[in-house]
């Protein structure tokens, strides 16, 4: 008995198919954009250079151990607590004579920082220190900066900080944007934020 021979399969459309699946995918796929704490990293130290010397009062110490204890300037802190002496330190304005800070609120302690230019936050932490504990501190220490940019900008222009900053870097913001700009570096350069991030101790 003769053998009947198989009908072939067309699979000329298959590649068109998986061609189209392809697209499909690549067009419905969202990919998610990492997200983290922008920083700059500092430029490259120049051997000839002397560094400043920077008075003990100038810097606001803290530390997260591998308990994830908050020690500020030595003593245990609540995480709540933290912006809030992060903006007495930064705002104190203790400094007289040059070193005065006639924009400053604070308490002007003589023995806390001078003015914002000379204050310094100094974070250390531990290597087992929880990643979501160090976020906090970061933001809540940043948090600090953008409380008091955002009073001063109010008190000069009407108007937050953030907006401001948010405008500037808006490719669709119709207004002045070289006038923004300024006030924007006029209110950087009011509080710079100066957080120093020691090597995490092991």
């Amino acid at each position: 008995m003769a053998k009947r021979s198989a009908p072939e399969v067309n699979a000329g459309s298959m590649a068109d198919i998986a061609f189209l699946l392809l697209i499909f995918f690549l067009v419905t796929t969202t990919i998610e954009t990492d997200r983290g704490i922008s920083r700059k990293l500092p430029p490259i130290p120049v051997e000839d250079i002397v560094p400043p010397v920077i008075k003990q009062k100038n810097i606001f110490t803290v530390i997260v151990n591998r308990n994830n204890d908050l020690l500020v300037e030595d003593q245990l802190m609540d995480l709540k607590d933290l912006r809030q002496a992060a903006v007495e330190f930064l705002d104190n304005g203790g400094g007289a004579g040059e070193e005065a800070c006639d924009y400053c609120q604070g308490l002007r302690d003589p023995s806390s920082s001078d003015n914002p230019n000379k204050a310094i936050i100094s974070l250390v932490n531990d290597r087992q220190t929880k990643y979501g504990t160090y976020i906090s501190v970061q933001n809540e220490l940043v948090g600090a900066y953008n409380v008091l940019r955002n009073r001063e900008a109010q008190r000069l222009y009407g108007m937050d900080y953030s907006e401001m900053e948010k405008n500037f870097n808006d490719p669709n913001y119709n207004g002045n944007k070289e006038v923004l700009g300024k006030r924007v570096d006029e209110i950087q350069n009011m509080y710079p934020q100066k957080l120093s991030e020691a090597e995490p101790k092991s």
